[in-house]
């Protein structure tokens, strides 16, 4: 049976084609019209069953038809599939982060989400890397360079920017002021795996996961066995469309121009 994840988030949307691993994926810009780009990646596409997770999937399963899932769900099976013996999922993604606690047989037992600001998560290090003039793929190299060390007190990104502002001002290195940043960010995540009690091995999903510093600072903080999922934008892609697989025929989705048997 041939089934679609779709992880609709606020920045990008990841599709998941699977028979039982992966097929293929693809990851686009959400852009202004997120459903428009959804219908234009399903319509290519022959399947027999759609699940869909992420901050749009109301809005597409609404309009296209499917069932949907919570993104705790869907990182917790598609972590749990690349590695078997995960049972902490950090997922660092465009606007929010999670911490998610995973039972020996793979159920959620407790998690802890931030989505109620940019702390955090992709879009803060986006408007830091912009206000050191850097781009965001060379940012976490940028922090690994560092030689010397400041603090940053605060995570919300208004604040934030200002401190950065202010150490520009005093002369300190572009690569400081990034090791400090990412610092921060490692240090509010491993504080939310913490107070989740995380056990290993952890995995960490989402865009943030590309960032090999971020991954560096996390790990040593939590001071156990912690790695990067391969392919980590679309590991809630992959878990839904694995969970489609697992559904009753009446999650069928059958989008316009698209082919399903």
């Amino acid at each position: 049976m041939r089934c679609c994840g779709l992880d609709v988030g606020s920045r990008t949307i990841k599709l998941v084609t699977s028979e039982g691993g992966v097929l293929d994926s693809t990851i686009v810009d959400t852009g202004a019209n997120p459903l428009e780009r959804c219908r234009d990646l399903l319509a290519s596409r022959t399947f027999d069953r759609i699940m869909v997770t992420g901050y749009g999937r109301y809005l597409v399963t609404s309009a296209l038809g499917g069932r949907t899932v919570s993104e705790i769900k869907a990182h917790a099976v598609g972590a749990r599939y690349l590695h078997p013996d995960c049972r902490t999922v950090i997922d660092i993604g465009g606007q929010d982060s999670k911490v998610v606690l995973l039972s020996d047989e793979g159920q959620v037992t407790r998690f802890e989400m931030n989505d109620r600001c940019a702390a955090g998560t992709g879009r803060f290090l986006e408007v830091m890397a912009n206000t050191l003039e850097v781009d965001i793929r060379d940012f976490g190299g940028l922090a690994l360079s560092a030689s010397s060390s400041v603090q940053i007190n605060s995570l919300c990104t208004v604040f934030a920017e200002s401190e950065v502002v202010s150490l520009i001002a005093q002369g300190a290195e572009r690569s400081t002021i990034a090791g400090a940043l990412h610092g921060a960010i490692a240090t509010r995540i491993s504080g939310m795996a913490n107070r989740v009690g995380h056990r290993p091995r952890v995995i960490l999903t989402g865009g943030c996961a590309l960032n090999g510093c971020l991954v560096k600072m996390i790990r040593e903080r939590l001071g156990t066995d912690t790695v990067a999922a391969p392919d980590p934008q679309i590991v809630g892609a992959l878990g839904a469309a694995l969970l489609a697989g697992k559904e009753s025929p009446a999650g069928i989705c059958k989008p316009p121009g698209n082919s399903v048997s």
